[in-house]
Order: structure tokens, then C-alpha cells, then sequence
């Protein structure tokens, strides 16, 4: 039998031109559904319906493949709808526990805790976002700053969340979604390592540097390429520092800053000594308040989905039908539920914006959703 592709092509634009002005049918009958749901109050997302409604079409599917191909269609379909219905109820259905202001409050007798020992890139950041004009103290690990936020010991916390060539500090996403506090701002610092030491240390006598793990891989070619320094893990950078001073060894040295240098009257050997010249990191603020800034530009949240076929894909389509532009996603394991994560995304926006609303309002409804704070780079 020999096909005429063309016939066959114009059989296809001809059910493709159907299949269009069956949908635009259908989405002016959403309009319909959206108004009704607006006037009663009731919830866009109907998992019952929906899931009966994919039941009966994938039993009057012809084989195999076509029931799973028709349940993706309509999933897809059903999602474009909901997203639809979303846009035309509008940001009246969004309830956001989050407050507007115009800045953040604080003075000198303002309590800020930063990650790690003074002389840290932590500080340093800390130092940069609120221009020394605040009352600041360090703790050693991640969970006891958010520990001093969440019990208001101390009404902002600095810690980092992201290097650009080691990517995300896994141990406080996990920290940000299991507690009540709430990303504000954010600061960058450009890292640049430097290898310090006593003075009158000398290079090739030094058998231990001691640093973060992060900034160890972030002076993995320099380490390697000085085999006689043995590296060795440490709470901070800052931290190791202090360490190499109090023990008074000639043979160790630390990886930080040069400000750590000024702080314990170390002597820089080496500066520059990380692998990429472009190495920041990305510093957050954490409050624990729920509050953010008018002209906050970036919105941080989490959320859990079902383990199944195409609903990370759902979740996502709903930035895409808004309009809003993702910048960032990491997943994490759920605890107790193998295989299942938990994703982190970042997208650009305010909670003021219209989009927005109608995003986290689809996220609410569809999984376990968590504002992890609106954001703005200072």
C-alpha cells in the first residue's frame, strides 16, 4: 500500500485545526467554571474530579500506549485549565501570611548572629549588608544561628546558601524548610582565598592546612599541586585560622580570607589561591519575621510532590503560565520516604505581583508548598 504523505498531512492539519477550536470551546467553558468558583468561594483544584474524570477517558482508550497517552494529554490539559482559572480569579483567592515594608528595621542595638568565627566570609557579608551599624555576634554552626532567630536571641541571621563552584550548602535548605524563619535579603561576596599562616612560616615546611570543606574544594588544584600540605576539615575558615594561631605550630596553615589574616595576626602567604578567579558566594539574611521588602525581587519557596509521572512537570508549568522566570531548583530527599524529594526553587518576582499569586495559589492547592521568603540583592 503506498501512503500519499501529503493527503496524509492535510488529514493532519485538518483534525489539528479541530483539535484548536475544540480547546479554545473548552477554555471559554473554564471562564464559565472560573466565575462560578469565584462567586462560591470553592478551590480551583479538584483532585477527586479530576482523577475520575482521567479514569473514565483512559478506559475508552484503544491499546496500551493510547491510555497512556491520553492520560498525559488530558493531565496537561486539565493543568493549562486550572492555571487559566487561576489568572481569572486573580489575586483575591491569595492568602500570603507575609507582610509589606518599605525597609528593614534595625540600628546599633540590633542584634545580628553570622556563621562561623569573626574574620569570616559570613561576617564580611554581614559587615557589607547592614554597613557595621549593628550589635553582631558569631555561632559555630548553621543550626545554632537559625536556632538564635527562631528564639529571638537575634532578629537577623547571616549564613550562605550558595558557592559558584561548589553550588548549593545542602544543610541549610534542609534548615530553611524544617523551621519558621524567613529569607529577607540576600549579599554576594566575592571569595578569595589566601593561604595563611604564623609568621616567618614558610611554604614548604607546612604539612596541615586546615579549613571549611566547601573552600577546601574550592582550593582543590592549589592543594594538589603542594603535595606536602595535607588538607583537614574544619568548622570554618575564620575558625581554622584561629586555630593555626592558638596552636602556634610552624608547620600549619589555614585557608580564609585576608581579613581573617588581620584578625589573628597571621601573615598572608599566598592570595588567590582558589581554583576559579570568579568564586562568590551567595550570603542570605534570615529573619524572624515574616516580612518583605516592596521592591523584593526574588521569591525563594519548597515544595513535596507525589512520586509519579509528570507532576514535577505540572508543578512547574505553573511559572511557565504566569510568566515567571525560574532562576534555581535543588532537590532534596524527604526523610522516611525513599525516593521522594523535596524541590527548592527560586523565581524571579514580589508577592505583590499578580503572577505570583496565582502561582503559589495553584503550588497550595497541588502540593506541600512553603514561602521560604521574597528576597531582594543588596
Amino acid at each position: 500500500m503506498v501512503v500519499d504523505l501529503i493527503e496524509s498531512r492535510e488529514k493532519i492539519d485538518k483534525i489539528d485545526k479541530e483539535i484548536e477550536r475544540l480547546f479554545e470551546e473548552r477554555m471559554d467553558i473554564a471562564n464559565d467554571v472560573a466565575a462560578y468558583k469565584r462567586s462560591t468561594g470553592k478551590k480551583v483544584y479538584d483532585p477527586e474530579r479530576e482523577n475520575e474524570k482521567i479514569k473514565t477517558l483512559v478506559a475508552n482508550a484503544s491499546s496500551e500506549f493510547n491510555k497512556t497517552a491520553v492520560e498525559d494529554l488530558f493531565r496537561q490539559i486539565m493543568s493549562i485549565s486550572r492555571k487559566y482559572q487561576y489568572q481569572k480569579l486573580g489575586s483575591a483567592v491569595v492568602d500570603i501570611p507575609f507582610k509589606m515594608v518599605d525597609s528593614l528595621d534595625y540600628d546599633r542595638d540590633t542584634k545580628v548572629v553570622f556563621f562561623g568565627d569573626r574574620g569570616a566570609y559570613s561576617e564580611q557579608a554581614m559587615l557589607e549588608f547592614f554597613n557595621e551599624g549593628v550589635d553582631s555576634y558569631n555561632r559555630t554552626t548553621f543550626a545554632e544561628v537559625i536556632d538564635d532567630v527562631i528564639n529571638y536571641r537575634a532578629k537577623y541571621g547571616v549564613v550562605p546558601i550558595e558557592n559558584t563552584s561548589t553550588g548549593g550548602i545542602t544543610d541549610i535548605y534542609d534548615l530553611l524548610v524544617n523551621t519558621d524563619v524567613n529569607i529577607v535579603a540576600e549579599h554576594v561576596v566575592k571569595v578569595e582565598h589566601a593561604l595563611l599562616a604564623l609568621p616567618g612560616t614558610k611554604k614548604e615546611n607546612i604539612k596541615k592546612v586546615y579549613s571549611h570543606p566547601q573552600a577546601i574544594s574550592q582550593c582543590k588544584d592549589y592543594l594538589s599541586e603542594n603535595t606536602n600540605m595535607e588538607p583537614e576539615k574544619y568548622l570554618s575558615t575564620a575558625g581554622a585560622a584561629k586555630k593555626v594561631k592558638d596552636d602556634g605550630d610552624l608547620t600549619q596553615a589555614a585557608i580564609g580570607s585576608e581579613r581573617a589574616a588581620e584578625v589573628y595576626g597571621l601573615e598572608v602567604l599566598e592570595r588567590k589561591i582558589n581554583t576559579q578567579s570568579t568564586n562568590s558566594t551567595r550570603f542570605i539574611i534570615i529573619s524572624n519575621q515574616k516580612v518583605f521588602l516592596k521592591d523584593a525581587n526574588k521569591i525563594s519557596l519548597s515544595f513535596e510532590i507525589k512520586h509519579e509521572a509528570g507532576s514535577l512537570y505540572n508543578i512547574l508549568a505553573n511559572f511557565y503560565y504566569n510568566n515567571l522566570n525560574m532562576t534555581k531548583i535543588e532537590s532534596r530527599p524527604i526523610e522516611g520516604k525513599n525516593w521522594e524529594y523535596r524541590f527548592i526553587v527560586d523565581v524571579e518576582g514580589n508577592l505583590n505581583d499578580a503572577g505570583v499569586s496565582n502561582a503559589i495559589e495553584s503550588l497550595k492547592e497541588s502540593s506541600e508548598m512553603k514561602i521560604l521568603g521574597n528576597i531582594i540583592t543588596k
